[in-house]
């Protein structure tokens, strides 16, 4: 069995909902219908920012070895305003430190966008922060060479429907979009672990 670690926080965690809601939960049953060789481990921590994934890492990477790392991390970041550039050197860091430890470890990034309305925050320095944000994710994906899911919340953020009563945790049907959204650019990579060895970066 190969390892496959989801990094992230209360989105990947599944905040509010039972484990088994959670998208890594639902990514597992789906490897498991296909008989693909692998274990998916939920690392996702409510709250936590880039700087706080940063200090977590080592202790995650000392518990197995990583075949597959997907990095879900910057919601809490973008929403508590931390600078664009500390939360890049926080990913750059954490991405640089699992290819470090396993050079041989296929890693995945998900993209975030700024998950508020800006209209009544005001001002033009807010939606210039969002659109640095959002660009921020894409260019360390292209910088690093990365598979890079678009964003994560793509189909579920604004959709009342598909969150919970905070407006910003998707609920269990919403937990099945990130699923799928993450699946359309996680799975063309692990089923190609049939044929052998992960797909080269």
């Amino acid at each position: 069995m190969k390892n496959l670690l989801f990094f992230g926080d209360s989105l990947t965690a599944g905040h509010g909902l039972p484990a088994a809601a959670s998208f890594p939960a639902l990514i597992q049953r789906r490897l498991d219908e296909q008989q693909l060789p692998f274990k998916a481990y939920n690392y996702g921590m409510s709250g936590e920012t880039s700087a706080g994934g940063r200090q977590r890492l080592a202790s995650v990477l000392a518990r197995h070895p990583v075949d597959v790392f997907v990095l879900a991390l910057g919601a809490n970041d973008g929403i508590r305003g931390i600078p664009v550039r500390e939360t890049t050197q926080n990913l750059q860091f954490i991405i640089d430190a699992v290819r470090r430890q396993h050079p041989e470890a296929q890693l995945v990034l998900a993209g975030l966008e700024f998950p508020f309305d800006l209209g009544p925050l005001g001002g033009h320095r807010l939606a210039h922060y969002a659109t640095e944000f959002k660009a921020l994710f894409r260019t360390l994906a292209d910088k690093n060479s990365l598979p890079f899911v678009p964003f994560l919340l793509q189909g579920v953020l604004g959709r009342r429907e598909l969150n919970l009563a905070d407006g910003v945790h998707p609920n269990a049907a919403g937990q099945k979009i990130l699923a799928e959204n993450v699946w359309q650019i996680l799975g063309p990579l692990l089923v190609g672990t049939r044929q052998g060895a992960l797909l080269p970066e």
